[in-house]
């Protein structure tokens, strides 16, 4: 369809995230099926940008900018008939254009501790943002439409009664491994987690639980800030963890310890989604979940669940992947769950959305 644009300024092409890899996994795949505009604020944004013939690249002002007031009516000049979102917050005031917004999860609203890689007064906004839902109501009701990223978080939308706008699941999604290693692995002692370090991701419940496994490694494969990890250091030390921090990982180095490892871990109190879940299952590599909703979502019958504050809970679930006829029925249970989520797929769906608010 013609007039379709995404707005590309979330995305951080030096170390990405969720929402950078939503926005490249959308993007990727939807110039499979239309023409594209990207809007990006910095060079560096379009470079980590596909190059496709149905890919328009157009810089902008920043995020921050107070140009962001005059966005709307720039896009407007640019053609636009609609604008899709990654985020919430895109303002696009005196726009011509429909306007699709998306909230991820409502993860700050319980954790109200915002993200340390802002800057302080980032930071303070972030966290008066979320102290009532009236900010996100006005934000959300400014769109024509709401996409989210799980039936989770439309559940949670609606329960707050967040907007009177239609709500639209289009899934996040992980990219399909190009091969990914078949041996059972049963019998190694290795787990991995990927994500971050903030507390609601309760990292201390799956170190306290390789202490008590004893012969097992938990290795850490994000980035995380000294002081964060001295804390997480000493624990291991006290309850005699083997855990090594790796510090973030190459996309290769990461495929390869999936293929790997025994199982990919999580005790998080809280998700909006979970991509490394799929990424680990669609490698084979079984997960040991904590029991919330959003993974029960995710994983469905792939997912190994405990008690998500229960060290020893989480000690036997691991224990479980000791038995070789369980550890190939968890990894191809995961295969097969991974199947369901895809670029492609929720790349039709938004192109879909675009093409009925057009109409």
């Amino acid at each position: 369809m013609q007039g379709l644009f995404f707005d590309g300024r979330y995305i951080d092409p030096q170390h990405p995230d969720g929402i950078s890899r939503f926005s490249t996994g959308l993007i990727a795949a939807a110039l499979e099926m239309t023409e594209l505009t990207v809007i990006v604020e910095s060079p560096a944004q379009a470079k980590a940008l596909p190059e496709h013939p149905n890919l328009r690249v157009v810089q902008v002002n920043r995020l921050m900018s107070p140009r962001e007031l005059l966005l709307g009516r720039r896009l407007n000049e640019l053609g636009a008939s609609i604008l899709f979102s990654p985020m919430q917050t895109t303002l696009a005031l005196g726009r011509e254009f429909k306007l699709v917004s998306t909230l991820h999860d409502l993860i700050y609203y319980r954790h109200r501790t915002p993200p340390g890689q802002f800057n302080f007064l980032v930071r303070a906004g972030w966290f008066l943002y979320h102290l009532s839902y009236w900010p996100q109501r006005f934000m959300l009701n400014r769109a024509d439409a709401v996409a989210t990223v799980s039936e989770t978080t439309a559940e949670q939308i609606a329960q707050h009664r967040l907007t009177k706008k239609p709500v639209h699941v289009i899934h996040n999604a992980a990219d399909a491994p190009a091969r990914a290693s078949r041996r059972n692995r049963s019998s190694s002692k290795q787990l991995v987690y990927m994500g971050s370090f903030i507390e609601y991701k309760n990292v201390e419940t799956l170190i306290r639980g390789v202490g008590l496994l004893g012969d097992h490694n938990l290795k850490l494969l994000s980035r995380i800030g000294e002081r964060r990890k001295a804390e997480l250091a000493e624990l291991a030390n006290s309850v005699g963890a083997s855990v090594e921090f790796l510090g973030g990982v190459s996309d290769e180095q990461y495929h390869r310890l999936l293929d790997e490892s025994k199982a990919l871990v999580s005790a998080s109190l809280d998700e909006g989604f979970g991509i490394p879940v799929v990424e680990a299952m669609s490698h084979g590599c079984p997960v040991v979940l904590s029991d919330i909703d959003i993974f029960e979502e995710v994983a469905g019958p792939a997912g190994i669940r405990f008690s998500q504050l229960d060290p020893e809970s989480f000690a036997a679930a691991v224990r479980r992947l000791d038995d070789p006829s369980i550890w190939k029925l968890q990894s191809g249970l995961g295969r097969d769950q991974a199947k369901f989520f895809t670029w492609e797929d929720s790349a039709q769906l938004l192109v879909e959305l675009a093409e009925e608010l057009t109409s």
